[in-house]
């Protein structure tokens, strides 16, 4: 579990990819103390696990699907990244809950100032769309913000300079692909208000049914 609080920014080394496994290969400092082989990193909100490490980075196991579906696939050799190790026990939970499995992309759509802050626009799908909440979280690149504001179609984020130096963020313009995580308590709840599927031949029309629902 991670908390969408950044450690720091590395940088793409190399990516190998496959039809059926691949490695990226990355270039960090703070994120490998304390880190050993098997350990999680996200790597601009993509949980990756560790399966090597280099004096001044790590390699990481990707799959193909995972490169097709968010932006590390778009990466080249020099391209910069947001990185953050799993939560420790002992942590302050700085942001919210993110879990590393990216829910979809979305694209940039605008970029303003307003004063001190940089505000984005992001488009993306229905299906990502549907857990987004005014004044909820989102991750964009394993950065936990907060909503702003919401439409059909897209939402927006206002960004203070400390974040925006702080993460690839702040290197972001129109049109560029983002990796994005609805906060997965709004999913956990949606799960749990589905009905359960009624015993095969079985009424779901009980006494305690009609109680419930007032009558």
């Amino acid at each position: 579990m991670f908390t969408g609080i950044i450690e720091e920014m590395g940088s793409m080394v190399r990516v190998e990819s496959g039809s059926t496994s691949g490695k990226i290969q990355l270039k960090a400092h703070k994120v490998l103390e304390g880190t050993k082989i098997g350990d999680s990193i996200a790597v601009n909100g993509v949980c990756l696990t560790v399966v090597e490490l280099h004096g001044n980075g790590f390699t990481a196991d990707v799959m193909p699907e995972t490169l097709k579906r968010s932006n590390l696939g778009q990466l080249a050799p020099g391209s910069r990244v947001n990185l953050e190790r799993a939560m420790a026990m002992d942590g302050r939970f700085g942001g919210h809950i993110v879990s590393g499995h990216i829910d979809g992309t979305g694209k940039i759509k605008k970029v303003w100032r307003e004063q001190n802050a940089v505000w984005y626009t992001v488009d993306t799908p229905k299906e990502v769309m549907r857990y987004i909440v005014e004044k909820g979280s989102i991750a964009i690149d394993g950065t936990s913000l907060t909503v702003a504001l919401v439409t059909e179609n897209s939402f927006s984020v206002s960004i203070i300079p400390h974040t925006l130096g702080e993460t690839v963020l702040g290197e972001k313009k129109a049109g560029d692909t983002v990796n994005l995580e609805n906060d997965i308590i709004g999913k956990y709840v949606e799960k749990l208000m589905q009905p359960k599927e009624p015993e095969k031949g079985k009424s779901t029309l009980t006494k305690d049914f009609l109680f419930g629902a007032g009558f």
